[in-house]
């Protein structure tokens, strides 16, 4: 999962989810459904699908998109996703995953492919959706972080993650999440036990098991925080440990197992 930024590191994370998911005998679905609410934004005319047949040559290459939660609870609909082995989830605003998607057919068949050992991937949104609690899944604004969309797909267990953190500034936001000081989480998710992950931009993680690989830009950072470890009340540039570019960390033991470059 990528943190956002520049076409060339897009390129980079891209191909190596389409190595994972089989390279050119992957099946890729491409969900664009963050980008927009407009029912008249183009979603069928994908990047990420051009990128994937022409430059990576896979011939099975699927955008998936609609804003109907009926639609996304037919059997018709999720028919390519009961065939493929990547999921390619892409920018905008996260909520709108969880608001076309969250609760149906097309949800569960989207787990179904980590299930049968598919990949999951995406970028910025991508990345967010994927975990369990939603920060910025206000459908009012980016900028809160306990929204009124709160439910990621949790395919990483405990986790908040956020994008773009250092090139926007964002490295205090989760600390926010795991904090919840105005106490507007749900009763669902429990912040202590939660570990929150920034991924800045031109920068991703490649998840197998439970351990993540930074891979991206030099000396890109992927920044984590973990709220079991901050009893001592440190300040908060302190609550969050960096992981760069070519280290690894694991997410049960929550410790850095290569500190990168």
């Amino acid at each position: 999962m990528g943190g956002g930024g520049k076409d060339r590191t897009f390129e980079q994370v891209f191909s190596k989810f389409v190595e994972l998911a089989g390279g050119k005998n992957a099946r890729i679905i491409i969900v664009p459904t963050a980008a927009s609410s407009d029912p008249d934004f183009n979603y069928f005319q994908s990047g990420a699908a051009q990128y994937a047949k022409e430059k990576l040559g896979v011939a099975d290459a699927t955008v998936l998109h609609t804003h109907d939660r009926a639609e996304a609870d037919t059997e018709k609909f999720v028919e390519p996703l009961t065939k493929a082995t990547g999921v390619w989830f892409g920018g905008g605003r996260q909520w709108r995953f969880v608001k076309a998607y969250g609760g149906t057919r097309a949800e569960k068949e989207f787990a179904k492919v980590l299930e049968r050992g598919g990949v999951i991937a995406g970028s910025s949104a991508g990345a967010t959706i994927q975990g369990s609690f939603l920060a910025r899944g206000d459908t009012g604004g980016n900028t809160i972080m306990i929204g009124d969309v709160q439910r990621g797909f949790g395919y990483l267990r405990n986790t908040a993650i956020d994008q773009h953190v250092v090139a926007r500034g964002r490295e205090w936001d989760l600390i926010k999440v795991l904090e919840d000081p105005d106490e507007k989480m749900r009763p669902e998710f429990d912040r202590t036990m939660m570990l929150g992950i920034g991924i800045d931009e031109d920068v991703a993680i490649v998840v197998t098991g439970d351990q993540f690989e930074v891979i991206g830009k030099k000396k890109g950072a992927v920044l984590v925080y973990d709220p079991r470890k901050w009893k001592s009340n440190p300040p908060d540039a302190k609550k969050w440990e960096t992981v760069r570019t070519g280290g690894s960390y694991d997410l049960a033991q929550r410790k850095i197992l290569k500190a990168g470059h």
